[in-house]
């Protein structure tokens, strides 16, 4: 009885924070823009925790601690099941939650984020790992936010085997076989592990995409004397994948496919796809362990990535389109979902409504990528260049390519010391504390991969030709003028972003018979640069070389509790400050063609906290948690063409603030020995907290189109994502080494990304407040929610001595609901007469997917 009033108690404390939080109006001004901006909406990695129980005490006196490496069932279903629909946990991106390999962070230095497909393949040599969800007690880094994860790949941690797996599925790929071998710690004081795996799929889920890679991992260890150990660990990942793409719901419905897949083609026959990914980032890390005394443990690492990263894409020098009554001809953008070659832009026009509707319906060569179009429209384009490749009096004569295939690469290689301290001032008292340097550069530029048949590129910016009378204002490099790019030639941009930084923190732990504390705070210095390596002739003297350096000093503190009130009841609470510098990415205005960083750049700030109601019994466990974030002074910056311009423009907006707050519930119940329920459920409201300025910069010169103007964002939600998800499970494990189970998930609060550009008075001033159109351009949509159900089963077999054997398969979306859209957005691009000229795009949930896995261990 006692613990379910406490939930109860609980639960309505929680719902009342986020239904005053709800009702919090915009202080808004006498402007009529605002009038409905309260209700425009009418509305990390994952990290994956370890599977062991928590058995309390009750009769204790000295109640244990809650130990955060507990099984927590929000976060690992909100891992595996809500993840599909788009969900994050407590909304955070990526950036928000640190992740480490065997103490080393793997963020992006340049983006903040952690990127999966890094060390993807190695399910099995990556699956131990030391972890917290939101602020909490972290001994190998400050963390985040969101949390920290220790991925550990110690050698002398595994234990000795060797696991064979091979996996079967209908996602991303079709096909996984992964092994793994593992020596233990053995009696020479060597230790190793070995894995490694190959993926692949001649086409995924989505029509036109592909997969294909491998991974490699050595993990090994010397103990040189009982305190002292070396360890090496090397992994990388290589990948070639082809990606899917996303549409406006007038393509999805002419084609009658939620899934369609613009970035394909048929050429000679076989399926092409235009946009590939190829990255390999291998990492090396050697570490040093000493433990000078059984109270203290000295962990120093020096780790080196490099390796290269690249996405293809199409391009094309022209800009003009045709056709006639009987015969449809681009000549200008080659994409098959561009807005001028859709029904509805000839809306006005019957005749061409009704022909082109018939084509997306019936001709695959239309509604795809047309390649044999482009090859044969760059074989007939000939060209005369005169003074090519920086020669004067050089004329070069040939098949000018109009369309190509260019691969926008980023290279990274990094250097980082890291080294760790843990000490038991006495078994009520721990200190832990250490030292984080990283060294990084990001090398981006642009290569010709295929010319499509043509002989070459020249490499010109074609905006600014048609902007300048100048020709030479086009130059891309003016060191190079005129030059012809052939395969393999870098073009376009090419420079280097160069992030340093210098980072310490202290953390202190106290464990009493009721209370538990801890406190850490940290201290870190950003710096970045950029070094360009082409001289761009609309920025000569801010393109060419090393830029100006910026430096950020920024600070973090924390501090939490747990209240044991029995071995089987815990309150605990978190807190923390900090400031963050900005990142690379979004520091300049160009950053590929200029060094001009953004006016009055500034750290952003962050503040959060949480409360928790925890129960665990030998039957029962759960967590009632709520929390509250706020981001402030954020940046936010795209690059897109702008309709009312007529150009390519940057687009940045300052002093973007955000809230999120919300509610989360797990419960994990034992039936009876053999059968056991789960809830997961999450909800919350994550929106824009401020009216942020914007400045729109001309991409091609100096020219401020719009600055400071206000960007009446406040409570618009934070689009993209799912803000509601609810996972209820049942299973059963038989005593016979097998297993089965159900999930039904239910998603609610789902909202498009806005653009910011269409809440400014410029975009309505033409309107008056009673127009359809005002609500149309100002308003922002919620999806409808959705259901799924999953199931999943396992067998295990013993066969002989120490070999064993084992099945499992998993079913999501079992009803092969295909029409649920799990998020979208608002394209930046947009027409203030006809908002519906340039549609929102939407992402759909897959249907019917499975997962087979079997594996061999021994």
């Amino acid at each position: 009885m006692k613990e379910k009033f406490f939930i109860l108690v609980f639960f309505i404390s929680g719902l009342m924070a986020i239904s005053v939080a709800q009702n919090i109006p915009d202080q808004m001004s006498e402007d009529p823009l605002l009038t409905d901006t309260l209700d425009a909406g009418a509305e990390i990695p994952v990290i994956t925790l370890s599977p062991d129980q928590i058995e309390g005490d009750g009769d204790s006196y000295d109640i244990s601690s809650l130990l955060q490496g507990s099984r927590d069932i929000y976060v690992s279903t909100a891992g595996y099941t809500f993840g599909a629909a788009r969900y994050r946990i407590r909304g955070y991106d990526s950036e928000n939650t640190l992740v480490m390999i065997n103490g080393i962070p793997v963020n992006d230095p340049e983006t903040g984020r952690a990127f999966y497909s890094t060390w993807g393949g190695l399910n099995d040599a990556t699956r131990m790992s030391v972890a917290h969800h939101g602020i909490g007690v972290s001994r190998e880094a400050f963390g985040g936010i969101g949390g920290a994860t220790n991925i550990i790949t110690r050698a002398s941690q595994y234990s000795p085997t060797t696991r064979i797996t091979y996996s079967n599925a209908n996602r991303s790929y079709t096909h996984r076989a992964m092994f793994l071998h593992a020596t233990g710690l053995q009696d020479n004081g060597w230790a190793l592990t070995l894995s490694g795996s190959k993926r692949s799929a001649s086409e995924g889920y989505v029509k036109g995409t592909f997969y294909d890679a491998y991974a490699y991992f050595v993990s090994a260890e010397k103990r040189i004397t009982h305190n002292h150990s070396l360890g090496v660990v090397a992994f990388g990942s290589p990948s070639r994948t082809g990606r899917p793409g996303v549409a406006t719901q007038e393509v999805y419905d002419l084609t009658g496919d939620n899934f369609y897949n613009p970035n394909w083609g048929f050429q000679n026959g076989e399926v092409r796809n235009s946009r590939v990914n190829n990255y390999h980032t291998p990492y090396l890390i050697l570490s040093h362990y000493w433990n000078p005394g059984s109270d203290t443990e000295i962990t120093t690492s020096a780790s080196y990535t490099f390796g290269r990263g690249g996405s293809t894409a199409l391009n094309w020098y022209d800009s003009h389109a045709s056709y006639d009554d009987t015969n449809f001809t681009l000549a200008g953008d080659p994409r098959p979902d561009y807005y001028r070659w859709l029904p509805s832009f000839h809306k006005n026009d019957p005749h061409m409504f009704d022909y082109l509707t018939d084509l997306w319906q019936h001709d695959a060569n239309f509604r795809q990528l047309n390649w044999d179009w482009l090859y044969n429209a760059n074989s007939k384009n000939l060209f005369a260049v005169q003074n090519a490749n920086n020669t004067p009096g050089n004329t070069v004569t040939g098949f000018r390519s109009k369309y190509i295939i260019e691969e926008r690469r980023t290279d990274r290689n990094q250097f980082i010391l890291k080294s760790n301290v843990t000490h038991k001032l006495s078994p009520l008292h721990t200190l832990s504390g250490g030292f984080h340097v990283s060294r990084a550069k990001t090398h981006q530029f642009k290569v010709m991969e295929d010319l499509l048949g043509g002989d070459w590129w020249l490499d010109i910016d074609q905006f600014a030709e048609r902007d300048f009378a100048d020709q030479t204002m086009s130059q891309n490099d003016l060191q190079n003028t005129n030059r012809l790019i052939k395969e393999g030639d870098r073009f376009g941009y090419d420079f280097t972003g160069n992030i340093n930084n210098y980072d310490v923190f202290a953390q202190s732990e106290w464990v009493l018979p009721r209370w538990d504390f801890y406190v850490g705070a940290n201290v870190s210095i950003t710096s970045f640069w950029r070094t360009g390596h082409m001289q761009n002739a609309r920025f000569p003297e801010n393109s060419l070389g090393d830029s100006d350096k910026q430096q950020f000093t920024n600070f973090g503190i924390k501090g939490g509790t747990t209240y044991k009130l029995t071995g089987r009841h815990y309150f605990t609470g978190n807190a923390a400050y900090m400031t963050r510098a900005p990142f690379f990415r979004n520091a300049y205005v160009s950053s590929r063609v200029r060094d001009h960083v953004i006016d009055n750049l500034d750290s952003e700030s962050i503040v959060s906290g949480d409360l928790s109601y925890f129960i665990r019994s030998p039957r029962f466990k759960s967590r009632l948690s709520v929390f509250y974030t706020d981001f402030k002074d954020q940046t936010w910056s795209r690059s897109f063409y702008h309709e009312d311009f007529r150009t390519f423009v940057n687009y940045i907006m300052t002093g973007v603030n955000t809230r999120h707050l919300g509610v989360e519930l797990g419960i994990d119940m034992e039936i009876t020995s053999s059968i056991s329920a789960s809830l997961a459920a999450g909800t919350g409201d994550y929106f824009y907290n401020s009216r942020p300025n914007v400045t729109i910069a001309r991409d091609n010169d100096f020219e401020v189109i719009a600055d400071q103007r206000l960007v009446y964002l406040k409570n618009y939600k934070i689009g993209g994502i799912t803000h509601t998800a609810a996972s209820v499970g049942l299973r059963y494990d038989s005593p016979r080494y097998w297993f089965a189970g159900i999930n039904g998930n239910y998603f609610d609060n789902l909202y498009i990304d806005v653009n910011p550009d269409r809440r400014t008075a410029d975009a309505v001033k033409h309107l008056i407040t009673n127009d359809p159109q005002w609500e149309q351009v100002l308003s922002q949509e919620k999806l409808d929610p959705g259901y799924t159900l999953d199931m999943y089963a396992g067998k295990s077999w013993r066969i002989r001595y120490n070999y064993f054997l084992n099945l499992n398969v998993s079913v999501s979306n079992l009803l092969d609901t295909k029409d649920f859209s799990i998020g979208g957005f608002e394209q930046l691009r947009y027409d203030a007469e006809d908002p519906g000229k340039f549609a929102s795009k939407y992402f759909y949930l897959y249907g019917r997917t499975f997962f087979v896995n079997l594996g061999f261990r021994f």
